[in-house]
């Protein structure tokens, strides 16, 4: 990989780090307004929790995305010229899977042998979305 693109993916990786941090995290909402109210609507506290959930799981995405981030400024920073080459199998993963993701740290190939198998869904390979 070429110089300008590798800075091309750092200032992209930067961007999205620093839109990430600005955002923040979602704020989760408490189950109860007050202490003292007891009772009110029987859909509130259900409604509630799954939004508890919601941004939980969107908390932990992104804190996930931020620590992708940040090792991927660290390899470019580090060993720059490694950048973009799949670490367990050291071939060029592609362009296209870097443009999607320049955090990736695997190639497709091998990225599919270490996730889980897929139960049940229609998704066969990980190339089904590259």
């Amino acid at each position: 990989m070429e110089e300008a693109e590798r800075e091309r993916f750092k200032a992209r990786l930067k961007e999205r780090l620093r839109v990430l941090l600005e955002e923040g995290d979602v704020p989760i909402e408490a189950i109860r307004k007050s202490e003292t109210e007891v009772g009110g609507d029987e859909d509130e506290q259900p409604l509630t929790e799954m939004s508890q959930a919601l941004a939980s799981s969107r908390n932990r995405a992104r804190a996930a995305e931020l620590k992708q981030i940040e090792g991927a400024l660290r390899r470019l920073n580090d060993a720059p010229e490694d950048f973009g080459l799949c670490e367990q199998c050291e071939e060029a993963i592609s362009p296209k899977r870097l443009d999607l993701m320049p955090f990736a740290r695997l190639c497709v190939t091998c990225q599919s042998k270490s996730e889980p198998a897929v139960r049940g869904g229609v998704r066969k390979k990980l190339t089904d979305y590259v």
